[in-house]
């Protein structure tokens, strides 16, 4: 395989990055220039870091589960036993109706819903529960789902079987 060729995928994670680490966001937002012509400093708005009950989390938190920031909701990394921490069958549906369950939640949480969810990643430990994931995902998308990507890994933390991290849109204050 030529090692110059391009994805679109591979050319959107360097713009992305690229972007994130010059600032390039500023450029196109509506920042307002002031009299002598200078920009302004951009108003970035408070992070809000939550925990599932939508509490602010401790300061002492390794990992916070739900953070806000400028009308996004960035939820982090779910399994079967992020907040779920009994006893349960170890099969797919099970692993992720209990991850969407926590998904749900904090999104919830956060002010958004399920059909304000952006993008999420979902990791599986296994290539082969694709199909049993997908019966359980897609009725948590009547409406259609968001972007998506799935990728099979070696382990899971918790012994999970799947885990699922995403951005969304908060669209109640």
């Amino acid at each position: 395989m030529n090692a110059h060729t391009v994805s679109r995928r591979g050319f959107a994670a360097r713009f992305a990055a690229l972007a994130s680490g010059v600032g390039l966001a500023r450029i196109f937002s509506s920042a307002p220039a002031s009299a002598e012509g200078a920009a302004q400093p951009q108003e970035m708005g408070n992070v809000k870091k939550l925990d599932y009950e939508a509490k602010p989390s401790s300061p002492d938190s390794f990992i916070t589960p739900l953070v806000i920031h400028n009308g996004v909701l960035y939820i982090a990394g779910q399994g079967a036993h992020s907040h779920n921490k009994g006893d349960f069958p170890k099969d797919i549906e099970t692993h992720t109706t209990k991850v969407m369950e926590s998904v749900k939640a904090l999104v919830e949480a956060g002010g958004g819903s399920m059909d304000s969810i952006l993008m999420l990643t979902v990791y599986l430990a296994n290539i082969d529960f694709y199909d049993g994931m997908n019966k359980v995902f897609k009725t948590y998308f009547p409406h259609g789902g968001p972007a998506r990507t799935t990728v099979a890994v070696a382990a899971l933390p918790g012994d999970s079987l799947v885990e699922i991290n995403c951005v969304a849109a908060v669209t109640k204050k």
